[in-house]
């Protein structure tokens, strides 16, 4: 299969309509339809059925949109790494490392500085993401190495380091009735008055239904419990970044969280070698 037919495919199985996808991709609609049919024969299976109206996915269609749309992630990470390999310059290119922002701050310091006594270490650029990003950024090629988070992160096609597990807490505004409690359970924070749990953004930038806020990033989280619109349950590791304002009590049932480091299968980079094996020294 050639990319171009993968993103012929891909495009149609999205929308569903051959008009749309051609309109979405910036050609013609004939040269389409017959791409799609060419990809059909050679691959000897039937990607769509189509109607008079509509388009739809067979099984095999099912597969290989989803096959497809990883192929295609990996053809434009690989992409950008050669680019950011070849920028202009002296030296050796250096390392991106994304990790959610107010998450694994102090294992993420002790990194840095042990890394950086290396001989040979080079410049590692920290880009701090919100939910969820840092996965995007490592399979899109645009971060070599994430600090992720199981249960929360996916690490599904990565190589992974684990590198410390901690429990959960709740944070509540300091005054409330709940804040002196010992420890908490999950089902304590059900129904909470006036402080539900918050709404994070999915990838694709929308909002899962419920009662609690919409937040962003993790400033916008901490404000909004200090004004008692909000609780949250987030990992121990935090509990030293938290302001006065806020109290933490801990919630046994709630799930570990893991961090490991991740970095793309399919390196071979001697410096991010250096970087995973550093991190795996300060467990």
């Amino acid at each position: 299969m050639e990319t171009r037919e993968l993103r012929y495919f891909v495009a149609v199985a999205e929308e569903l309509h051959f008009g749309r996808a051609a309109r979405r991709l910036g050609i013609a609609q004939p040269p389409l339809s017959r791409a799609i049919q060419q990809l059909e024969r050679r691959l000897g299976a039937t990607l769509l059925d189509r109607s008079s109206r509509t388009v739809a996915l067979t099984e095999a269609g099912s597969v290989l949109l989803a096959e497809g749309r990883a192929a295609l992630e990996a053809v434009d990470a690989a992409e950008r790494r050669t680019r950011r390999a070849a920028r202009p310059g002296t030296g050796s290119p250096g390392l991106v490392l994304a990790t959610k922002a107010s998450a694994s701050s102090d294992l993420l310091a002790r990194l840095l500085h042990a890394y950086a006594a290396l001989p040979g270490a080079v410049p590692v650029e920290v880009i701090l993401c919100g939910p969820a990003e840092q996965e995007g950024l490592l399979r899109e090629g645009r971060a070599d190495v994430a600090l992720l988070h199981r249960p929360f992160d996916s690490t599904a096609g990565f190589h992974t380091e684990e590198l410390d597990t901690v429990g959960q807490m709740v944070i509540l505004p300091a005054g409330h009735r709940l804040a002196a409690r010992p420890q908490l359970r999950l089902a304590d924070l059900a129904d909470l008055p006036g402080l539900p749990l918050p709404r994070w953004p999915a990838r694709d930038g929308s909002y899962p239904p419920g009662p609690g806020p919409k937040v962003r990033d993790h400033a916008q989280l901490l404000q909004l419990v200090a004004l008692g619109r909000a609780c949250a349950v987030i990992p121990a590791s935090a509990r030293a970044q938290l302001p006065g304002d806020l109290a933490a009590v801990p919630v046994p049932d709630a799930p570990a969280v893991t961090t490991v480091i991740a970095w793309p299968p399919h390196s071979r980079s001697q410096h991010l070698a250096d970087l995973v094996r550093t991190a795996t020294e300060l467990r």
